[in-house]
């Protein structure tokens, strides 16, 4: 018999209760598990809070063994469109301190737990229009609403476009696409997403659930190992571009973000780009 014992591993019903300000959690008998980020129930509200949260979840549910497939959403009818009205108060108090803790650190986690700590098949919904789109784009398969408008608006509040929607965007649209999205703000209609690899189907919102229940019903008829390890293979072009572009790209971007002196992310100045996108109008200069 061993001299030690094996540390425990997250229990579901502890993460749960831990996380749930932050996301709603619900998993199958089978392991497939539910996750729907919320503001107050609602809509994510983009803040320093909540930017955390995401990677300490994404850790969390990859440590734990009984995960088999995630299945991670939004809430509402949009998925981000606003940010918390002091949800950057933190970044306002000490910008250097928080230039680093949110827009550095949090961020690589974010995008890197996403792609490197889960073993399991994950599948993105975007429940809605939204920016900060790469956290179910980046997922193995990925559903939008028939109405969910994706966009970049970082370079149009004054930050650079590095903090995985650039390694996002790239892949997905190639060079001369990803350029003019990140450098124009311009909102892709699902159409277009769907047409250019971005997404794998597009649906109505009140079936997009059901849809990803259905993906992961197929996924979940191999054996445990054939689907983890399958996932691995799928996966490595996001791995390289991790390795290649995650960090110097936030380097870049913590860079301007303390250059510029001050918070970037408030509610006023996201509202001011989103604007356009709730009028339909395909980029923020037009």
């Amino acid at each position: 018999m061993s001299l030690q014992k094996f540390v425990p591993t997250p229990k579901f019903e502890d993460y749960k209760e831990t996380f749930q300000d932050f996301f709603k959690m619900t998993r199958r008998d089978d392991g497939v598990l539910l996750v729907e980020a919320h503001t107050l129930g609602g809509p994510i509200q983009l803040s320093v809070e909540n930017h955390r949260a995401l990677g300490q979840m994404l850790k969390v549910i990859g440590a734990d063994p009984e995960n088999e497939i995630l299945i991670l959403t939004g809430s509402g009818e949009e998925f981000m469109m606003d940010s918390d009205p002091d949800g950057f108060a933190l970044e306002e108090e000490d910008m250097e301190y928080w230039a680093y803790e949110y827009a550095y650190k949090d961020g690589r986690i974010n995008v890197s737990s996403l792609i490197n700590d889960l073993e399991i098949p994950t599948i993105g919904i975007m429940n809605g229009p939204g920016f900060h789109s790469e956290i179910v784009l980046m997922c193995d398969i990925s559903l939008a609403a028939d109405d969910a408008t994706i966009f970049d608006l970082h370079y149009d509040i004054g930050s650079c476009p590095a903090d995985g929607i650039h390694n996002c965007f790239q892949e997905l649209l190639g060079v001369k696409r990803a350029a003019y999205a990140l450098l124009t703000g311009q909102a892709i209609t699902p159409q277009q997403a769907l047409e250019w690899g971005m997404v794998n189907e597009v649906l109505p919102r009140d079936q997009l659930i059901a849809r990803a229940y259905k993906i992961a019903d197929h996924i979940m008829t191999q054996p445990r190992t054939t689907r983890r390890l399958t996932t691995q293979i799928v996966r490595r072009p996001w791995k390289q571009r991790i390795v290649n572009d995650l960090d110097g790209g936030f380097g870049i971007q913590m860079f301007g973000h303390v250059a510029k002196k001050k918070a970037i992310h408030t509610r006023k100045g996201i509202a001011s780009v989103v604007d356009y996108v709730r009028k339909g109008r395909p980029n923020n200069f037009d």
